[in-house]
């Protein structure tokens, strides 16, 4: 059995390599709407749940997942320019914000959908760093506008949760749940 991973984000396969789970990947077919003040929670899981439905098929495990940053009230999701990412990682700046991610899992007989959160402690001086970051273009496409697993884990004090969940998907929820739910996924290859 393979799992259908419903996305396209190099981090979310790189993770599912790391962690040796058979898997092929399906654009989903799901058009997300970010509402400013949506409830971060709710968003992460609707997210994830439409994106695995709208590739599931009878039989088969679907995978999908979402991930945003939250502070104070504010969702950030992927920054428009580099403007934006400037304002973003100014703002999060020697603060601790935290990495929601929804993770929706359909198979035969079961309909999972569960989240998981990191907390993640940004230095409190960026300037010299966060001009090199944004230069570097690594910003690009990513929730909060930083990749922890790149040159943005030098924006990064600490973190208290599940690393990979920041890297995009929350692999140890994930486990837990192929483990429930699908653990011959689990077979080490």
């Amino acid at each position: 059995m393979t799992l259908v991973l419903a996305s396209t984000s190099p981090q979310r396969r790189a993770i599912l390599e790391q962690l040796r789970i058979p898997f092929r990947v399906v654009a989903p077919a799901y058009e997300e709407h970010d509402p400013p003040d949506a409830d971060p929670v709710a968003l992460v899981r609707a997210h994830a749940e439409g994106k695995a439905r709208s590739m599931h098929v009878d039989g088969a495990v679907t995978l999908g997942v979402d991930t945003t940053v939250h502070l104070d009230g504010r969702l950030y999701g992927k920054p428009t320019d580099i403007a934006d990412a400037r304002a973003m990682l100014t703002e999060l700046a020697g603060r601790t914000h935290a990495v929601l991610s929804g993770l929706c899992l359909l198979g035969p007989g079961f309909e999972v959908v569960e989240h998981a959160v990191t907390d993640v402690s940004f230095r409190p001086r960026l300037a010299l760093e966060l001009e090199a970051y944004l230069r570097s273009g690594e910003w690009e496409g990513r929730a909060g506008a930083y990749a922890i697993q790149g040159l943005g884990g030098r924006l990064v004090e600490r973190i208290a949760g599940d690393y990979l969940n920041v890297v995009g998907l929350p692999g140890a929820l994930l486990v837990a749940e192929l483990e429930r739910h699908a653990p011959n996924l689990l077979q080490n290859r």
